[in-house]
């Protein structure tokens, strides 16, 4: 029963309201209320602070609720340590990748369902600190994003992909029969790029500056398949890393040239910093570790 309050209490964290958490959790939501108020009652400290609706955590409770984050995912790991030695390895990964790395997911999450046929995946879309926020949270079992981040050096991190920085048109004229291109000539393209709170943009910003050029986008999008429709359909140009073109419509419908001087970013796995490790996630890594990504890549490149 106390882990099935615990549940109910990360529920409410998820949903920031009390009638959202019981739908989640499948019960009442006088239940669910009863078995939060029972938490705070053996504990002795207010954990919710409540009063027409639910109005968040005590600071008490903020610290209660991350114990109880650990206890269930540790209780998870050992169901799994458990089954694993029963049967093949089951249960649901749960990946956040930053929105420039979603292309390279597939190729993590196809050797896993080649490997492990009992594994299910959750693959989230979210901003470098929101996925880490979630990772910290154990929303999240691995996260995909840069690994020049200093918020990184409380996690495990396991280097996948070295990107490059290349520019697309949708008119290979555009281009001049140009095999190359240097950063202040894509500056006189007009651009749709990624917005300025996105970290694959502030490496852009950054290469530009070095270039002595300050760029003007024409359009900014923080979704990617938004800037490749503007690229596609409204005559602008885009700068973007190598490994957007795993989209195959990108690849067969857009021309690329890299940008000189070549800007390199590593990109990579982000993990808890904690041991043991759940058998799922071990299984998951050990698949991953199998895997080619950079040459693949390249390959669309011809680098």
């Amino acid at each position: 029963m106390f882990i099935r309050q615990l549940t109910y209490l990360v529920a409410l964290a998820q949903a920031q309201h009390f009638r959202r958490a019981a739908e989640l959790c499948n019960v009442s939501q006088p239940a669910l209320s009863g078995a939060i108020r029972s938490i705070e009652e053996e504990f002795g400290l207010p954990i919710v602070r409540r009063g027409r609706r639910f109005e968040g955590f005590t600071p008490e409770g903020e610290r209660v609720l991350a114990w109880a984050r650990q206890v269930l995912a540790d209780c998870e790991g050992l169901r799994q340590e458990a089954s694993s030695s029963r049967r093949e390895v089951s249960g649901c990964l749960r990946i956040g990748a930053i929105p420039t790395a979603l292309p390279l997911v597939p190729m993590l999450t196809d050797a896993c369902l080649r490997d492990f046929p009992a594994m299910r995946h959750e693959v989230y879309t979210l901003s470098a600190a929101q996925a880490l926020r979630q990772l910290g949270d154990l929303d999240l079992d691995v996260v995909l994003s840069y690994l020049d981040d200093p918020r990184l050096r409380e996690f495990d991190t396991i280097p996948v992909f070295r990107e490059r920085y290349v520019l697309i048109v949708r008119d290979e004229a555009t281009l001049g029969g140009r095999d190359s291109l240097t950063w202040a000539e894509a500056a006189g393209f007009p651009l749709v790029l990624l917005t300025g709170n996105m970290q694959c943009r502030q490496g852009v910003d950054d290469a530009f500056a070095n270039a002595g050029v300050v760029v003007s986008p024409r359009v900014e999008t923080d979704s990617l398949m938004a800037l490749y429709a503007h690229v596609r359909c409204a005559g602008l140009c885009s700068v973007v890393p190598h490994s957007v073109l795993c989209l195959a419509e990108m690849r067969h419908e857009l021309h690329a040239v890299p940008l000189t001087p070549a800007m390199h970013r590593e990109i990579g796995l982000v993990l808890r910093d904690r041991q043991p490790r759940p058998p799922l996630l071990d299984a998951a890594m050990e698949a991953f570790r199998g895997i080619e990504i950079q040459s693949r890549v390249d390959a669309l490149l011809d680098l």
